[in-house]
C-alpha cells in the first residue's frame, strides 16, 4: 500500500517535473511559427506591392506617351491651322485685289457663255463742241458754224462707255479644231428720238460679233465677223476712264476700225516654251469709204467691186513688253458701184499705210508708243477722217506711273499731220468745209483702282489747225475736264 502510494506519488513528481521542461520548448517554438507566418504575409504584401507599383509605373509611362503624342498632334494642328490661316489670308488677298470672277453659264451641250463688261460714268465740262459728239466720245473741236456753234462751254454726264459681251467657248468643230465667238455691244448707237427726253435713252451699238476655230495643236486661229481691224492696237489702247469706246488720240495719232472680215492668227514658235512669242496676223476686211452711193447699203467706193482691205501684222510678246508692225492696202473706186459718179479728181485710190508700236511695263512705268505713216486712209480714222488721196502721218505717246498699289498717273500726247496740199486740193472740190490740217491732243489723268472699281479725274487738251478756204490759218483749242467711275463685271 504504501509502496503503491509512493510509487503513484513518485510518478506525479516526475510528470509535474516533464511538464515544467516542457513549457518553455513550447513557448519559444510558438513565437518562431508566428515569426514565419509574419515574414511570409510580408514577403507576400511586398511582392503585390511591388507588383502593384510596376502597373502603376506602367500605366504612367503610357499616359505620358499618350500626353506627347496628343502634344505633337496638337503642336501640328497648330502649325496646319497658321499655315491654313496664312493661304487663306493670302487668298484672300488675291481676291480682294482681283476682278470679280466671271459668270458663265451653258447654251448647249459642251458650250460655255461668260458674261463680261462694265459699266462706265463721266461727269464732265468742256469749253467747245467736239467732233464725233461730246462727252465720251469727244476728240478734237468743231470749227464755228451756224449750226455748231465753237463758242459756249457745256457740261453733263455720260454713260455711254457702258459694255457687256458674251464669250462663247467649248463648240467642237473637228477632232482637232474647236470654236468660240463674241458678240460685244454698247450704247454708241445714237439716243431714242430727239425730244427732251432721248438724251437719257441712248440706243446700244453692236462693236463686235464674230466666231473663232482654232487649233491648239499648230496655234491656228481662223476669226471670221466684225471685228478690230489690224491696225487697230487693241494689246494697246491709249489708258483712259473718260475715253474708251472712242479712245484718246481716236483719229488723232491712233488709228483703226471694226469690219466684218476674217483674220488668220498662226503663232511662229508655238512649240517653244520660253522666250518672247512671236504671231503672224492676216486680214481681209469689207471694203469703205464716205460715198459717192449709199454707205448704209453696201454702196460706196470702198465696196464697189470686189476690193477688201488686206492687212498682215506682226506680232511679238514676253513678259513685260509687246512690238507689232502693220501693212494695210486696199483700193476704192470713186466712180462707185455700177460708174455711175462723176469722179472729183481721179477714179481710184490707193489706200496704203504702215504702222509700228509698242508698249513696255518696266517695274511701276508703263509706256506705250505708236507711229504710222500713210494716205487715202480716211476710211480707218487716218487723215482726221477725211476722205481722199491725202498723205498723213501721225502717232502717240503715253507715260503712266504707279505709284502706289491704286493709285496710278497717265500723261498723254498725239498728233496727225495731214498733207496741207492735199487736204486742199480734195476740201476743195466740193462746197468748201473747214478742212482740217493738223491736230494735237494732250491729256493728264489721276486713276484709283481697287478690285473691280476704278476711279479718276481725267484733263484733255485740244489744239487743231484748219482751213475755211485753203488760204488762211486758223486755230481752235478746247478743253474738256471730267469725274470718271468704272465697275467692272
Amino acid at each position: 500500500m504504501v509502496f503503491t502510494r509512493l510509487g503513484g506519488h513518485r510518478a506525479a513528481i516526475a510528470l509535474a517535473i516533464a511538464a515544467a521542461l516542457a513549457l518553455p520548448a513550447g513557448a519559444q517554438a510558438e513565437p518562431q511559427a508566428k515569426n514565419k507566418a509574419k515574414t511570409a504575409t510580408r514577403e507576400q504584401q511586398l511582392e503585390s506591392r511591388v507588383s502593384q507599383l510596376e502597373q502603376e509605373l506602367a500605366e504612367l509611362k503610357d499616359m505620358l506617351r499618350q500626353q506627347q503624342t496628343t502634344q505633337q498632334q496638337q503642336q501640328q494642328q497648330v502649325v496646319q491651322a497658321q499655315q491654313q490661316a496664312a493661304e487663306a489670308n493670302a487668298t484672300a488677298q488675291k481676291v480682294a485685289a482681283a476682278p470679280p470672277p466671271k459668270e458663265s453659264f451653258s447654251s448647249a451641250p459642251g458650250v460655255s457663255v461668260a458674261l463680261h463688261g462694265f459699266i462706265s460714268a463721266s461727269a464732265f465740262n468742256q469749253s467747245k463742241n467736239f467732233s464725233f459728239g461730246n462727252g465720251q466720245n469727244a476728240e478734237y473741236p468743231i470749227p464755228r458754224t451756224t449750226a455748231a456753234p465753237s463758242s459756249g462751254s457745256l457740261s453733263g454726264v455720260d454713260v455711254r462707255n457702258t459694255r457687256f459681251w458674251l464669250d462663247f467657248k467649248g463648240a467642237k468643230f473637228t477632232d482637232s479644231w474647236s470654236g468660240g465667238g463674241r458678240i460685244e455691244m454698247d450704247f454708241f448707237g445714237g439716243f431714242n428720238g430727239t425730244g427732251p427726253y432721248s438724251e437719257q435713252q441712248p440706243v446700244p451699238r453692236l462693236r463686235q460679233a464674230y466666231m473663232d476655230l482654232t487649233n491648239p495643236d499648230t496655234g491656228s486661229t481662223v476669226r471670221i465677223g466684225q471685228q478690230w481691224e489690224l491696225l487697230f492696237p487693241v494689246d494697246m489702247v491709249s489708258t483712259s476712264l473718260s475715253h474708251i469706246a472712242f479712245p484718246l488720240g481716236f483719229g488723232t495719232g491712233l488709228i483703226g476700225w471694226r469690219f466684218p472680215g476674217v483674220v488668220w492668227m498662226q503663232e511662229l514658235n508655238h512649240s517653244s516654251s520660253s522666250g518672247p512669242k512671236w504671231r503672224l496676223d492676216l486680214g481681209a476686211f469689207e471694203g469703205n469709204w464716205n460715198g459717192p452711193g449709199d454707205n448704209l447699203n453696201y454702196l460706196t467706193a470702198g465696196n464697189a467691186g470686189f476690193r477688201p482691205q488686206v492687212e498682215a501684222r506682226l506680232h511679238v510678246q514676253d513678259k513685260d513688253w509687246l512690238a507689232f508692225f502693220v501693212a494695210h492696202y486696199s483700193q476704192v473706186n470713186l466712180k462707185g458701184v455700177g460708174d455711175t459718179v462723176a469722179t472729183p479728181i481721179k477714179d481710184k485710190i490707193d489706200s496704203l499705210v504702215w504702222e509700228l508700236g509698242g508698249n513696255w511695263k518696266p517695274g511701276p512705268w508703263n509706256l506705250k508708243a505708236l507711229v504710222y505713216a500713210g494716205k487715202g486712209i480716211g476710211q480707218v480714222f487716218g487723215d482726221l477722217s477725211q476722205f481722199g488721196d491725202i498723205k498723213d502721218k501721225g502717232g502717240y505717246l503715253q507715260v503712266g506711273y504707279n505709284f502706289t498699289k491704286n493709285w496710278s498717273v497717265n500723261a498723254f500726247y498725239a498728233q496727225s499731220n495731214p498733207d496741207d496740199k492735199d487736204v486742199i486740193r480734195w476740201a476743195g472740190k466740193a462746197p468748201f468745209a473747214n478742212a482740217r490740217l493738223r491736230n494735237r491732243q494732250t491729256a493728264l489723268s489721276l486713276q484709283y483702282a481697287a478690285g473691280a472699281y476704278e476711279l479718276g479725274a481725267e484733263w484733255i487738251y485740244d489744239k487743231l489747225d484748219y482751213t475755211t478756204n485753203g488760204t488762211d490759218r486758223k486755230k481752235l483749242n478746247g478743253n474738256q475736264v471730267s469725274l470718271n467711275a468704272l465697275y467692272k463685271f
